[in-house]
Parts: C-alpha cells; sequence; structure tokens
C-alpha cells in the first residue's frame, strides 16, 4: 500500500484546470496514478490517472454505473435533495446503466446502429463537408468550431436520428449546460427538462409514423420481441443525440488546434493525405474530447496500484491522463501522427465502449482530408486567444478563430 501521506492528499479542481488539465495531470501522477480530487461543488471523488489501471478499471465489474444509486450518493456527500426524478429519467441510458439492462439496451440499439449504415453515409458527409467549406471559403477569418466544427456532426446526427435541423440551435445550448461544470444545477435543471420534453414529443411523432431514421428504427427494431419503453427511447435519443455530435465537434476542432500549432505536422500530412487516419487517432490520443470519464461507484473495496478505495466511493477514469501517461507513449505531450500504433481510451473500454467510435472515425477523416486539401494556406488568426470550456467531461474550445488564407496586402 502507499503511505499515508499520498493517499491522505486532495488536490482540487478550480478554473485553471480547463485551462490545462494535462499540467494538473502531470503534478498529480508525482504523487501516484490514484488521487482523491475535490470537484468544484466540494464533493470529493477518486480520479485513476494512468493508462493501465484506467483500462482495468474501465472494465471492471465492481465499478458499477446505476445512475440512481450514484445520484443517491452523490446526494448524501452534498447534503442536497436527490436528483427531479423528471432529470434522472433523462440520463437512464445504456451508458449509465449496468447488466443485464445494458446488455438489453446495447443489443437492440446495435440492430440499428450497424456498422452497413454508419458506412453508407459516407457520401453524404463528404457532401456537408464540402457544402460547409464552400460557405466559407472566400472569406479571409472565421471561427472554424461555429462554421465547421459544430454544423458537421450536428447536420449528420440529425439526419441519421431523424432529428429536425432546425432546432438544433435549441438542444446545442442544452447539450451545452448539461455537460457544463458541476455545480451550476439551475441551468442542468432547465436544460435537462427542456431536452426531456423535446424529445419525448419527438419519440411520439416516430412512434405514430417511424420513418427510414435510427430513431423510428429503435422502435421498429423491438417489436418483434424486446421493445424500449418510451422512457427508454426517450433517454437513449438523448445519449445517441449529445454523444453522436459533442465529441465529435471537439474531435475536429481540438484536432485542427492540434496541427495549427505544430506546422510541421500540418505540412507533413496536408503532403500525405493517406496518413489522415492515423492522424486522427493521435489526435484522439493527444487531446480528444473526453476528459474525465463519466462516473462510477465502489460496489465493494478495490484496489487501484496499491491504493485502495473503500465502497461506496465515486470513481472517473481520466482518459486525457491515461492518453499521456508515459509509461504507455514516449514523450507524451508531443503531437506525432507517425508514433507507432497504441491503442488510446478516447473511446473508453469494455462493455461501455463508444458505440459511434467509427462514425465519429469516419466524420473526422473526411472533415480533415476536405480543410487540408481545401485551404493551403490555413493557421490560426493572429488575434486568437484559446479558451477551453469549463467541463469535467468534455475537453472543447469556445471558438477557434483562424485564418483560411493570407490577405492580399496593398502596396
Amino acid at each position: 500500500m502507499v503511505d499515508s501521506e499520498t493517499t491522505d492528499r486532495i488536490e482540487t479542481i478550480g478554473a485553471e484546470f480547463f485551462a490545462d488539465p494535462h499540467a494538473h495531470y502531470r503534478r498529480w501522477r508525482e504523487h501516484g496514478t490514484v488521487r482523491r480530487v475535490r470537484f468544484p461543488d466540494g464533493v470529493i471523488r477518486w480520479i485513476i490517472l494512468g493508462y493501465a489501471e484506467g483500462r482495468a478499471a474501465l472494465a471492471d465489474p465492481r465499478l458499477r454505473k446505476d445512475i440512481a444509486h450514484i445520484d443517491a450518493l452523490v446526494s448524501v456527500k452534498r447534503s442536497t435533495p436527490p436528483t427531479d426524478p423528471r432529470q434522472l429519467a433523462l440520463v437512464t441510458h445504456m451508458l449509465n446503466i449496468d447488466p443485464p439492462d445494458h446488455t438489453r439496451l446495447r443489443k437492440l440499439v446495435g440492430k440499428a446502429f450497424t456498422a452497413q449504415r454508419v458506412a453508407g453515409l459516407r457520401p453524404r458527409i463528404e457532401e456537408i463537408t464540402s457544402g460547409l467549406l464552400d460557405a466559407v471559403d472566400g472569406r479571409d477569418e472565421v471561427d472554424l468550431l461555429r462554421e465547421f466544427a459544430v454544423p458537421l456532426p450536428i447536420t449528420v446526427i440529425c439526419e441519421l436520428l431523424g432529428v429536425p435541423l432546425a432546432e438544433r440551435d435549441e438542444f446545442q445550448q442544452w447539450t451545452r449546460d448539461l455537460v457544463g461544470v458541476v455545480g451550476l444545477e439551475a441551468e442542468r435543471t432547465r436544460a435537462s427538462l427542456a431536452m426531456a420534453g423535446y424529445l419525448t414529443r419527438l419519440v411520439r411523432t416516430k412512434q405514430a409514423a417511424p420513418r427510414d431514421d435510427l430513431l423510428s428504427g429503435l422502435i421498429v427494431a423491438g417489436r418483434d420481441g424486446d421493445a424500449l419503453t418510451e422512457a427508454e427511447l426517450v433517454a437513449m435519443s438523448f445519449l445517441l443525440l449529445v454523444a453522436g455530435y459533442e465529441t465529435t465537434v471537439n474531435l475536429i476542432a481540438n484536432g485542427t488546434l492540434a496541427l495549427l500549432r505544430n506546422p510541421d505536422r500540418l505540412s507533413a500530412l496536408r503532403t500525405d493525405p493517406t496518413a489522415i487516419a492515423d492522424a486522427v487517432e493521435e489526435f484522439l490520443r493527444y487531446d480528444g474530447p473526453v476528459n474525465l470519464s463519466t462516473v462510477r461507484y465502489t460496489a465493494e473495496p478495490i484496489t487501484v496500484a496499491d491504493t485502495e478505495i473503500p465502497a461506496g466511493e465515486l470513481v472517473y477514469i481520466a482518459v486525457a491522463a491515461a492518453n499521456h501517461d508515459p509509461a504507455r507513449y514516449p514523450d507524451p505531450a508531443s503531437l506525432d501522427p507517425t508514433r507507432a500504433p497504441a491503442p488510446h481510451l478516447a473511446f473508453g473500454h469494455g462493455i461501455h465502449f463508444c458505440l459511434g467510435a467509427p462514425l465519429a472515425r469516419l466524420e473526422a477523416q473526411i472533415a480533415f482530408a476536405a480543410l487540408l486539401q481545401r485551404f493551403p494556406e490555413l493557421c490560426l488568426s493572429p488575434a486568437a486567444t484559446v479558451e477551453w470550456q469549463s467541463s469535467t467531461l468534455i475537453r472543447g474550445l469556445l471558438e477557434l478563430p483562424v485564418r483560411l488564407r493570407t490577405p492580399i496586402r496593398s502596396t
């Protein structure tokens, strides 16, 4: 076991953490790969920093995901009432439940969300990508996050699920409130209730008149046997909608920022676009869209890296830290799309491995290939200031001002 001074040490998450979590992780790792951390809401949680430890934890059945039990633990630790059941229902989806319910839901979703369906989306994703780049071509500077990284995956997931694109601005803001920093309860309550109401109406529309989309497919998939309840359909719609675009937005934006800060890598990738698939994997490792995993709790005492975590504790795997573990990756703080293949944890591991990983990879590969080919002079705007979302879950920019081409100077 580690010494008491190490186990008693409590780290903190403050405003500076969101600007550069990797600096915090490097410092925390000096005292071990398992740390107790005080979050902005005052609750102390455990964070696992190492790659090997994190990968094992992601697949450990003793670390449970039952969201109702987690909510009860949080309410006790914060001395606050449990979450409104209407809010809790929205997040009672397959990412936040354990087997056997998880197994049943994952199987049903798998019937509708197939590899064949994802592969068939390539022409449409290429068309959307081209249209978005056409819209900014001719301008010198744009916010690439707002003009490209956001609308591409939102358009794709809306069309895939059969969600009216005209309403994307509303659920985008709801999502930002829901994945934002812990503690903004009024905003989270408002957003979750609004999202739940919207998705309930959408599900009922699809039940009455199914169409050729993924959400209708989830309804039809269960008609020959096991079926999702309306509540399960609403929660699943929320998961697929949010996970289907929020992470991809930040994969594209974070990866672009990484390239613009490493012009030699950008030049090499533009010269050899066949390397884009490998580069996307490095973007996922280097500064991927997920910071901390979703929360788990210890159903019994567990030992991680010689540190015992008691039963009834809240536990996160620091995906970003694990993907920078020097025991796993040589020179982890350097962007190197040519590094030898080494699996990362950006999409998780185990039974909760991201179902949408093939779609995210496909969108990112198409996006980077088109962006680099279209704008050979792409660079950061000279006036750009890099600011990040205040979220423990999402690693995402607030904006990405870029220069698409060098302005012609008058003489």
